[in-house]
């Protein structure tokens, strides 16, 4: 299954949740569930960034899971980099193995590619070495940052007629972990669960 296919994603029915899964999962469960008269419509969640995802799921289930499969073709070179997983198809010549590295164009100045050069290993290893160094000394704010964003589209699409929604957003930018959970306790347990989730960076890849 690819990438995109297997994306974790969850789908509200209004307030409440619907299903959660890989993309490809959550998209025929409410497939499987047309008909049934729901009163809300089912909204599909990116679970890395809280994001609403536009699903076709016209025709049959294989018209579906082929257009999923084409859709992330599309998606990867504008979505994430192409790694050595996307090409394991490809017909590999001589020399090193490729390790998962990705190549994508740097613009420097002049002073900075001469510093670059100079450095033990070259340019392509000194260029890794400053992005470890920034992500150990990042000290998870990025992270963290990513995930009120995610929490904040989801609650943004989905919990802004709720009682308090504005306290709890500023509490959620205000990294006040606690207050934000008490400003939701009125909230559907569904809504409030996940925004949580979201909000602890567990729906982030890589995340613990």
């Amino acid at each position: 299954m690819s990438d995109y296919l297997s994306k974790p994603c969850t789908a509200f029915s209004g307030t409440k949740q619907f299903a959660a899964g890989s993309l490809v999962d959550v998209a025929l469960a409410i497939k499987a569930a047309e008909g049934e008269g729901r009163e809300a419509p089912v909204l599909v969640f990116d679970d890395a960034s809280g994001s609403v995802m536009d699903l076709d799921l016209r025709g049959t289930t294989a018209d579906i899971v082929v257009r999923l499969g084409e859709r992330g073709k599309r998606e990867t070179p504008a979505g994430r980099p192409r790694t050595a997983s996307d090409t394991d198809a490809e017909p590999r010549g001589r020399g090193r193995p490729k390790l998962g590295v990705v190549a994508r164009e740097v613009t420097l100045l002049p002073r900075h590619w001469e510093w670059l050069s100079a450095q033990p290993g070259g340019a392509s290893q000194a260029l890794r070495r400053l992005v470890d160094e920034a992500r150990r000394s990042d000290g998870g704010q990025t992270q963290a940052k990513a995930a009120r964003e995610a929490a904040y589209r989801f609650l943004n699409a989905l919990a802004g007629d709720l009682p308090g929604y504005e306290d709890a957003i500023r509490s959620l930018f205000a990294g006040e972990a606690q207050d934000f959970a008490d400003r939701m306790k009125a909230w559907p347990s569904d809504v409030r669960r996940h925004a949580l989730k979201l909000a602890t960076g567990q729906g982030l890849l890589g995340a613990p």
